[in-house]
């Protein structure tokens, strides 16, 4: 039988400050059409603080929902072949010559900064085995207007690079881990590795990133009975632990009887944590967040599926070949890659990215017809 513990950190250090938000007490409720943009906020009553100062009108969709937030993809490759994101036959990728070199990616960046984004993160594939990895975290983190940059990593090389990173600039992270157990992280993986996830936990708290975000994609029968041992994780230490429901992209053999909903986990969570409590969360949070009374950490569901947060949505994505998308579960793209490489000056890639966002719809389509929707590999789009 395979073993579980949640003493795979045996060198988290004590002391860390208090995860610190107003709570209020948990009440769900399901997503309702009706509900407007930002809560009940149109782009012009929302609050100038909640804004970024020189937002411009490219970031503006045709619902009013202002977008602040980029999701730079750094490369198609990755060190791990998650279920969820690649197909068991792995998937082609593109050419190096046309993926986004750094120069680009940070020009590019640059005109979204400019514009009012103020939050980007990186994204893969796995972004840290690019091996530009910290001169383009450098150079993002010194963009005018930046004030948050991230990363999402699986965590396998992040741990030996992860004090240069934040050196580099690098204000937070999440870490992808689905299981507690190693021999299940290699079945799921198809891949060694779990240990140095676990080792760059430890580092991204010995480092002093509060929270570490831990990502964990909740699939029924593999490790929806560890989701309480998760939950555990985040007693001690400023952890943050989200629980993903299992989303359909191109190749990943999505069943909905492998979803496991919100409604689901949550019951099961507040069953052993009863005094687990709802923070308050911000109009464009994409995780419901809760504390339970004398924890550190937190504990968050991201609902994609099941009650989807559309209507706060405030991110973009720019794939590593240089393609632009408005929605992660959209198939349409626009390359930016192209008519940059053409000559294109900044007002024209302007022109196209504001045209883009304007095109985004109001919410994607439910989950049955997503999974029936061509779209391209997670791997391909960047997590």
């Amino acid at each position: 039988m395979m073993g579980r513990s949640v003493s795979y950190f045996p060198r988290w250090p004590r002391g860390f400050r208090k995860f610190s938000g107003l709570m209020v007490e948990p009440k769900i409720e399901p997503y309702s059409a009706s509900s407007s943009i930002l809560e009940g906020k149109t782009l012009d009553e929302t609050s100038k603080d909640e804004l970024t100062e020189n937002a411009s009108d490219m970031l503006v969709d045709s619902f009013g929902r202002l977008h602040t937030y980029l999701r730079i993809s750094l490369t198609e490759r990755c060190n791990l072949r998650c279920h969820y994101c690649m197909p068991a036959e792995g998937v082609d990728l593109t050419p190096s010559p046309k993926l986004l070199s750094q120069n680009e990616i940070v020009r590019i960046a640059s005109l979204f900064t400019s514009s009012g984004v103020d939050k980007i993160r990186l994204t893969g594939g796995e972004p840290t085995i690019r091996n530009d990895i910290e001169d383009i975290c450098l150079r993002l983190s010194n963009l005018k207007g930046l004030k948050k940059l991230a990363i999402t990593t699986n965590g396998i090389t992040l741990g030996r690079k992860l004090p240069r990173l934040k050196e580099c600039g690098l204000t937070s992270l999440n870490i992808s881990l689905d299981t507690l157990v190693p021999a299940k992280f290699e079945f799921m993986t198809r891949r060694k590795g779990h240990q140095r996830v676990i080792e760059s936990i430890n580092a991204a708290l010995d480092l002093g990133y509060n929270p570490v975000k831990v990502n964990c994609v909740v699939m029924r029968g593999f490790n929806d009975d560890e989701i309480c041992d998760f939950v555990k994780l985040t007693q001690e230490k400023p952890i943050n632990v989200r629980f993903i429901e299992f989303m359909p992209f191109d190749g990943n053999v999505w069943n909905v009887k492998k979803l496991v909903p919100y409604s689901e986990m949550f019951d099961r969570v507040v069953r052993q944590f009863p005094n687990m409590k709802r923070l308050q969360d911000h109009p464009t949070e994409t995780a419901k967040n809760f504390r339970i009374d004398g924890y550190q950490g937190a504990v968050s569901f991201i609902t994609s599926m099941t009650q989807h947060f559309c209507a706060g949505c405030n991110r973009l994505r720019l794939s590593a070949d240089g393609n632009f998308k408005v929605c992660l579960f959209g198939p349409s793209e626009v390359s930016l890659r192209d008519p940059l490489r053409r000559g294109a000056d900044d007002q024209e890639l302007r022109e196209i990215i504001g045209a883009a966002v304007k095109r985004k719809k109001a919410s994607h389509a439910g989950m049955f017809d997503i999974a029936k929707t061509a779209n391209r590999p997670m791997i391909h789009i960047g997590g």
